[in-house]
């Protein structure tokens, strides 16, 4: 319930910033700049007089959309090809495995890095890579559970009764790896959010003007003698947005795999009361 309710909030953030935010987060007002909080800045100004708390609320809007666009293309991508190989076996399996292994070696930051250099330092080039990074994740538990399902009663049956491959997969298989899909899906948001805020410290990520929070933290340097707070708001949005993920994945993985969860119980020592 608390990873559900930090995801609510920074979602209900970034869709009241579609219509309003407390300032324009990119007009600088130099007479202003480094204020602390107050009721006119609720989070204070940065070293440019702009308003922290505006910048907050639209870079919320980036960190969702980062992680959408990254997931979505994991996901289409990792899902099919994980199935395909759990389902055909053989040669396919082999080769899909083993595309997967070498592309896993990368780190996603790396790939991001390189595919920035490569083809500009772009939101929507962060995006793509991070999402080719995570292909790997998608691609392993889809067809860890396709393995588990092709050996249950329903699939003999379905192959029996001369369903094609790809009916079955469709309407038995790709039902069947729902809830284990979503339980990645949830935790690689996250991942996506803290490797655009890491390219957007290092310059390679959301480019100026956009408001980002890695930016803001990167921006946030120069003034950490005499404005702490310039760091704090942006590290805390990604701090609180990425625990809110885990822990919502975390739920989710004991909801579809409950005997995970009957294993951790039991791993639990019971305190006794005095």
């Amino acid at each position: 319930m608390l990873g559900l309710a930090i995801i609510v909030l920074v979602i209900a953030t970034a869709l009241i910033s579609l219509v309003w935010t407390p300032y324009d987060p990119l007009h600088a007002i130099p007479a202003e700049r480094l204020q602390g909080p107050s009721v006119a800045h609720w989070l204070g100004t940065d070293r440019f007089g702009r308003d922290v708390a505006s910048q907050i609320m639209v870079g919320s809007r980036i960190s969702l959309l980062v992680g959408v666009v990254a997931v979505a293309v994991a996901a289409l991508v990792g899902v099919p090809l994980g199935i395909a190989a759990g389902m055909r076996r053989g040669v396919l399996e082999t080769v899909i495995m083993r595309g997967a292994d070498i592309l896993l070696a990368f780190p996603a930051l790396l790939l991001a890095i390189v595919a920035t250099a490569a083809f500009g330092a772009t939101t929507t080039t962060a995006m793509v890579a991070i999402g080719v990074a995570n292909i790997p994740s998608f691609a392993r538990v889809a067809r860890a559970s396709t393995l588990q399902i092709m050996s249950q009663d329903f699939i003999a049956a379905a192959q029996d009764a001369g369903h094609s491959s790809w009916h079955i997969a469709w309407r038995h298989v790709l039902p069947s790896c729902r809830n284990f899909i979503i339980v990645q899906a949830s935790v690689a948001f996250a991942l996506a959010i803290l490797a655009e805020a890491a390219l957007s410290f290092l310059g390679l990520g959301t480019p100026p003007p956009d408001p980002s929070w890695g930016r803001m933290l990167q921006s946030a340097q120069a003034s950490l003698a005499s404005a702490p707070g310039l760091a704090l708001w942006p590290g805390l949005a990604i701090a609180l947005t990425v625990l809110g993920f885990n822990l919502f994945g975390d739920a989710l993985r004991k909801v579809s795999d409950p005997q995970t969860a009957k294993q951790t119980a039991k791993q639990t020592p019971e305190r006794t009361p005095k």
